[in-house]
């Protein structure tokens, strides 16, 4: 693994993408962003690493750093930066404006670890919200050891004021209609053309990732499917893969193939809720009913086959705790025929109708150049020609041998998300009923043995919504191999700030449909 123009040692980590680990320097710390930004590459994760002291012979006293992971064509790279006090607080260099997604989870990691980016123009909190004091940060605590920390005064939070001739402000949020997580929504407007959308989100902070520290690895996978009850298998799914990384485990080929089915038939779930929703939006309700009728279907089938409408706990350590049988392989492989019939039937009814493709044309879009200055990624990346999908990119077993077609589209519009979505459920239905047919023979799960010495790995995989990654630090036999860190990390945190973007020049009255084209997790990003 080489960056252009830098010499940086890499540690290969063992994992089935290819993932790599290197120390820098605060000066290389924004060269390698530099660098990653000019060859095309992108900003995947950004958090505050272990917040130990002492030298490098073990992580768990490893000193306070800060750790971002980047995506190339090669693959991906994390970079830990040992970082130093300056007038009593730990720093490290801004690459907010290299990369910007980069400012929300500087400001996340400055609200958990209590490290600064120097040089960051805005600082605001971003997750207290006033439950702790600002000077108490979570991740810097022993979690064994937690102190009471008595909640502050809700805090009067500075949204960025619009000025002007008829410019009024709407408020939005937190709570909303109907049973849908809290986020905070302030728009300028004039008339009902919006200039500006702010948002303000953090209320569905659980303190997740200082939970992890507390739990065995062996049983945080559960956690971590819970993150984003709609990405239980993806995000099960990263963390296994971690987890694996850092022992050195290779699962069985089956347990692969198995993951992936289960992966697939989480995309597929969450896109035929979408579309019915979607139309919704749009005043379409024979939409919504159909897609959901035939939504309900395949949980329910996830229920009979699998235990679990959501597919919960099916992914764990070593492989995975479900198999199939050839009665079970076919009411999954018939499931699947109907679907598609009954899916392109609602395809030729949406491109038909006239007045819903008004609705959804134009509106709410994300140019290709914007989109990639912005790094909008997964699903609502591809509708806008950002190209990256890790199923095609860097394909692992099983998709290593189906080659997955891409679905892309390059108008960045609702309607362009809602294409990209039907294309991801045909193809998603292909790669279903070719894992069925070539299901390979064998384990579901291999022995996974903790290793003595403290370690590290990297789980990277395409969820339904864009990719997934999680990092993961290990303590060794001494520290009863408790988890030193666990960085889970969603795309939405990628593609919430471009929503604002996405609503500009648009009216009021399209927020929801526009909203609801990209369909960001609240929690996956809150933790």
């Amino acid at each position: 693994m080489q960056i252009p123009g830098l010499d940086l040692e890499f540690d290969a980590l063992p994992a089935p993408v290819p993932i790599w680990h290197a120390l820098v320097t605060p000066q290389q710390w924004q060269s390698v962003a530099t660098a990653v930004r000019d060859e095309g590459g992108r900003l995947l994760a950004l958090w505050a690493g272990p917040m130990g002291q002492g030298g490098h012979d073990d992580l768990a006293q490893e000193p306070a750093c800060m750790c971002a992971a980047y995506v190339t064509l090669e693959g991906t790279f994390w970079l830990s930066l040992p970082l130093m006090e300056k007038a009593g607080q730990l720093v490290y260099p801004d690459i907010s404006t290299i990369f910007l997604p980069a400012a929300r989870m500087q400001r996340a990691a400055a609200d958990l670890s209590g490290v600064q980016a120097q040089g960051a123009q805005d600082v605001r909190p971003w997750l207290n919200h006033g439950a702790w004091p600002v000077d108490h940060f979570p991740l810097q605590q022993n979690p064994q050891q937690l102190p009471a920390v008595a909640p502050t005064a809700l805090q009067n939070y500075p949204f960025v004021h619009v000025d002007g001739d008829g410019v009024h402000e709407i408020a939005v949020g937190p709570v909303h209609a109907g049973i849908i997580e809290p986020g905070h929504f302030r728009f300028s407007v004039v008339g009902e053309k919006v200039l500006r959308l702010e948002q303000r989100l953090g209320y569905t902070h659980k303190g997740i990732e200082q939970r992890m520290t507390q739990l065995p690895p062996m049983e945080a996978h559960r956690l971590a499917g819970r993150v984003s009850g709609d990405s239980t298998v993806a995000y099960a799914w990263a963390y296994c893969m971690a987890l694996e990384s850092a022992c050195g485990c290779v699962i069985p080929t089956r347990a692969a193939w198995l993951r992936a089915l289960l992966a697939e038939r989480e995309r597929i779930a969450n896109h035929l809720g979408d579309l019915g929703a979607i139309g919704n939006d749009a005043a379409f309700a024979f939409a919504l009913a159909q897609f959901s009728r035939l939504k309900e279907d395949w949980l329910r089938l996830h229920a009979q086959v699998f235990g679990h409408r959501w597919l919960m706990d099916l992914i764990v350590p070593g492989g995975v705790a479900c198999d199939l049988d050839r009665a079970q392989r076919d009411l999954l492989s018939n499931q699947c025929d109907v679907i598609e019939t009954e899916v392109r039937r609602l395809f030729d009814i949406f491109e038909s109708h006239a007045g819903l493709q008004d609705r959804l044309m134009t509106t709410g879009r994300v140019l290709p150049e914007l989109a990639s200055r912005l790094g909008l990624t997964g699903l609502a990346g591809r509708a806008s020609s950002q190209t990256w999908d890790v199923r095609c990119d860097h394909p692992f077993v099983p998709y290593d041998t189906l080659t997955v077609a891409m679905a892309t589209h390059h108008n960045g519009d609702v309607s362009a998300r809602v294409l990209v979505r039907f294309d991801e459920v045909f193809e998603s239905l292909r790669l279903i009923r070719l894992m069925l047919r070539d299901l390979p023979v064998g384990d579901i799960h291999a022995p996974l043995a903790l290793p003595k010495k403290p370690s590290r790995g990297a789980g990277w995989v395409e969820g339904w919504r864009g990719e997934l990654f999680v990092a993961l630090e290990l303590g060794g036999e001494d520290q009863n191999h408790r988890i030193q860190r666990c960085h889970l990390h969603d795309p939405s945190w990628q593609n919430w700030p471009v929503l604002e973007h996405a609503i500009m020049n648009n009216i009021v009255a399209d927020f929801p449909i526009i909203n609801k084209s990209f369909n960001l997790s609240y929690s996956g990003q809150d933790l």
